[in-house]
């Protein structure tokens, strides 16, 4: 992974950053302590292989139930990368919508199906609400003697949740008491579903190894130092969103991750960028017009894949007015129009380059790991705690007082 910074708007030059990063070195100490971000231990990691080879074989379906934190890391790769082990996997818990859950129980009808509810203190009305209708679902289709070993929890020991695993035999997997969920890309809350899709989790682990040795670095080219501190810099000088682009689709999901992962850790106390995410070129047809010539408030952050699939472009004796694209692929294509954006973009305002070689699971574990490290220390430098979240907690109250009230 290279961080690169193009900047012809004359605001943030090379050298500019480098001295700015060299006096926020002392950063790097603040954070002490990074257990939380350690990825799993080898013993813990085989378990995990073994019991996701062992669920895919009898299940056609695996629901996991969970809202922000709980899914996103694991969504993105799969999203990204679908299932190797053939069992599909479907998200919920995301809302309380009656069509989606019509949806989903048509489309597991003669499946054999797994659930995996993920919560850490099981308070969250979301994933209880889904498991609730989901739990009675099993039981109707497999029986009482057998549906508990179709459930999987995933939550904190002690919790409601653990208690329920408990006392009914669900199956009881450990959510670590000090990461939040936006947090939990290497532990069992992101990596279960990801095996027992067949995914390669061994894989995004060694890349998470190679970040995290990449930013011990205590120097100006660390690039999570570099990035944190332009982040820092460019919001003191008026920017008020920082915008995640990229020019393949399937990174959807990932940018839903990303822009949790820094509006929950950095969204407090008045202050804090606001994540927007860019899907180009689609949006460059919409909010591409406010980027090139809208108020002066966004950079943008350019997640660039080096190496992807490609298709040669037939060629036509038909004239339709596009002969320029004779023997090219699109590929040829979409990095042209990256380049274009790039360097139109760049010259109205900062624009920070991140070049991965491909998409796969290795890389996937050194973007998880570099944008929680950077967004620990940006948060540092922004004087916020990057680990609570106070302002999500209050439409969860509220609405539960509402629904009691009416009891």
């Amino acid at each position: 992974m290279i961080l690169t910074l193009h900047d012809n708007s004359g605001l943030l030059s090379e050298e500019k950053l480098s001295d700015l990063t060299k006096k926020n070195l002392h950063y790097l100490d603040s954070l002490d302590s990074l257990d939380w971000l350690m990825p799993l231990e080898r013993d813990m990691l085989e378990a995990c292989e073994w019991f996701g080879r062992v669920t895919s074989q009898d299940a056609d379906v695996l629901i996991v139930i969970g809202v922000g934190g709980s899914n996103r890391a694991a969504r993105a790769v799969y999203d990204c990368l679908g299932s190797k082990s053939g069992t599909q996997i479907e998200w919920v818990g995301l809302n309380y919508s009656a069509k989606e859950m019509n949806r989903l129980l048509e489309r597991i009808r003669g499946k054999r199906v797994f659930v995996n509810v993920i919560a850490k203190n099981f308070k969250t009305l979301e994933p209880g609400l889904w498991f609730r209708v989901l739990r009675s679902w099993l039981r109707e289709e497999y029986g009482d003697e057998e549906y508990n070993s179709h459930i999987i929890c995933t939550g904190t020991p002690g919790s409601d949740l653990y208690e329920l695993a408990q006392e009914n035999g669900y199956i009881f997997v450990d959510f670590p008491e000090d990461v939040c969920g936006r947090y939990s890309a290497f532990t069992l809350v992101s990596l279960l579903p990801l095996a027992i899709a067949g995914l390669d989790i061994q894989e995004m682990i060694n890349g998470a190894n190679f970040m995290r040795t990449a930013l011990e670095k205590a120097d100006e080219n660390n690039p999570a130092l570099m990035l944190a501190t332009a982040r820092n810099y460019l919001y003191e000088n008026g920017y008020k969103m920082e915008m995640l682009s990229f020019f393949e689709p399937s990174l959807e999901r990932f940018s839903k991750w990303w822009t949790q992962l820094f509006a929950e850790s950095e969204g407090k106390d008045g202050k804090g960028l606001y994540p927007v995410v860019g899907s180009f070129t689609e949006d460059l047809h919409s909010i591409g017009q406010y980027i090139q010539q809208g108020e002066p408030i966004l950079y943008e952050i350019f997640l660039n894949v080096l190496s992807s699939e490609d298709r040669r472009i037939d060629l036509t004796d038909i004239p339709d007015g596009f002969e320029y694209l004779d023997g090219k692929t699109l590929n040829d294509v979409n990095k042209a129009a990256y380049r274009a954006t790039l360097a139109t973009h760049s010259k109205r305002f900062p624009c920070f380059e991140i070049d991965v070689v491909s998409l796969d699971e290795f890389v996937f574990g050194e973007l998880f790991y570099f944008f929680m490290f950077t967004c620990c220390l940006s948060a540092k430098m922004l004087g916020v705690n990057p680990f609570d979240q106070p302002g999500v907690e209050s439409y969860k109250e509220k609405t539960i007082s509402d629904l009691k009230a009416n009891i």
